[in-house]
């Protein structure tokens, strides 16, 4: 993990403008949570549990919130979805959620609860346990089956996108943790995903090339390869990988 003081002083900066909205619990998952964080990197991923019922006035209190942060160093990084202790059972519901510096609603999803439960970061107020209910595996596996399925495999067609690391990054690293999901029974950090792609068959210089980005600062392509035709390789052998791939995860557990 690297974290300096820009992160832990925007995580106490929240904290404290968080206040006046009188947070029951503020807990970290993602790679914060599961000791993989990459400072400048990795997303600042928090859960907000808040006392009141979220109406009209909480919501702009919650953008003038993130509105006073934006010249923190890594303000853009923290991501938050804000629930309430009646509305948090029920993964298909949708929760306020700053992420991407605006405003929108989506789900506390059965993988975010898992992580929340196996080694959510206790940043404020009270545990998971005694406010989120637990994910049963049936429910934490139809939904990773599902999201190769309907988002990631249909993702593939999108050709222009795989132009950009993120999709390259997301959608092996997705890949690999779904696989050890669905095996395994576990939730794994990037890095042991990125550990776990070669031995599934994942093209070798795509995974070092993530790696070096995400773990080393460099995004060389391998063998000098000019930028461009490295960016046009990559993206046609990440495809090329997981669309067979994903086809047989799904079928292994259709």
């Amino acid at each position: 993990m690297t974290r300096s003081d820009a992160t832990d002083r925007l995580l106490d900066r929240f904290l404290t403008e968080l206040r006046d909205l009188t947070p029951v619990a503020v807990w970290a998952h993602g790679s914060l949570g599961g000791g993989d964080y990459q400072e400048g990197h990795s997303d600042l991923d928090l859960i907000a549990v808040l006392d009141d019922p979220i109406r009209a006035r909480t919501v702009w209190r919650v953008a003038r919130l993130h509105a006073r942060l934006r010249n923190e160093p890594l303000a853009g990084k923290l991501h938050c979805t804000y629930l309430t202790p009646a509305r948090a059972a029920g993964a298909e519901r949708r929760h306020l959620t700053w992420a991407h510096e605006h405003l929108f609603k989506r789900p506390v999803t059965p993988v975010t609860r898992r992580e929340l439960h196996t080694f959510g970061l206790v940043l404020h107020g009270e545990p998971p346990e005694g406010l989120l209910p637990a994910v049963p595996d049936s429910e934490l596996n139809a939904f990773v089956v599902r999201d190769q399925r309907e988002y990631w495999r249909r993702a593939l067609d999108k050709t222009d996108a795989w132009a950009q690391e993120i999709w390259v990054d997301l959608g092996l690293v997705t890949y690999a943790r779904a696989t050890a999901t669905l095996r395994d029974g576990r939730l794994i950090t990037k890095k042991e995903a990125l550990d776990l792609l070669p031995g599934l068959g994942a093209p070798v210089e795509v995974v070092e090339d993530v790696r070096r980005r995400r773990y080393d600062g460099r995004g060389a392509a391998p063998s000098e390869e000019p930028g461009e035709e490295w960016t046009a390789r990559r993206s046609r052998l990440t495809r090329e990988y997981l669309a067979p791939a994903i086809d047989a995860l799904v079928r292994d557990h259709a």
